[in-house]
């Protein structure tokens, strides 16, 4: 299991401050929308430049047509960061599309479906999508699978069961986790280390547990030692 720590602080500078204090470690970082709109591709490029061992996820969630999806997806490839995300929502079509395009472009990066944001609950997700979290979710992640992406965005909850429906190999990265039973905030699924390990998760999303606490490095030591 990987440990991705959430860069969604309110400044540029913050964000920055917080990676160079965890730059000894082989991590992932989250660029998320609030990060990117405001400080761009630079800013991908500046973390880069602190440690060349830090993984970048761009957490855009690309929801669109085929095609411009297609054409975002290529852009983001040239920008050289290691995974990112689309909504599994725009359909199959929409997923082939994306990997088309990437998989013919050098150095391509991980490509991840998000299934069900972790901020629905049951009743909440049922009144968009017309049914039950788990039933779509794995159709969903039938669907990703299908379309050749390398995993899904999901809770830890549908995680092992994301991948008795696809392959042990098929990647799940879990947002909302609280690593020793913190605040879940808006997140309604949530989870914390021991429940993520029982349920095969490839990859933790730390956010609020690690960037407030009053020593990341101490926070992100306790995570690690815990995975």
């Amino acid at each position: 299991m990987e440990l991705c720590v959430a860069l969604d602080l309110p400044t540029r500078q913050k964000n920055i401050e917080l990676a160079k204090e965890l730059k000894k470690y082989d991590i992932w970082l989250k660029v998320g929308f609030r990060s990117y709109i405001r400080d761009g591709r630079e800013f991908i490029e500046e973390l880069k430049s602190i440690s060349p061992s830090f993984k970048i996820f761009l957490d855009l969630k690309l929801y669109d047509i085929p095609n411009t999806m297609a054409d975002a997806a290529e852009e983001i490839t040239n920008i050289g960061v290691d995974m990112f995300n689309i909504h599994a929502s725009a359909g199959k079509k929409g997923m082939q599309a994306v990997m088309q395009r990437v998989n013919d472009l050098q150095n391509r990066p991980l490509v991840l479906a998000v299934t069900a944001l972790t901020s629905f609950d049951y009743h909440s997700f049922k009144e968009i999508y017309g049914t039950e979290i788990e039933k779509k979710t794995k159709e969903f992640s039938l669907q990703a699978y299908q379309a050749g992406l390398d995993g899904v965005v999901c809770s830890v909850l549908e995680s092992k069961m994301i991948k008795h429906e696809t392959a042990s190999d098929f990647l799940t990265l879990t947002p909302g986790i609280k690593p020793f039973g913190e605040s879940s905030d808006d997140q309604k699924r949530v989870a914390d280390i021991e429940t993520a390990k029982k349920e095969q998760v490839d990859i933790i999303v730390v956010g609020r547990p690690v960037y407030n606490s009053k020593d990341p490095v101490k926070a992100v030591d306790k995570i690690l030692q815990a995975l």
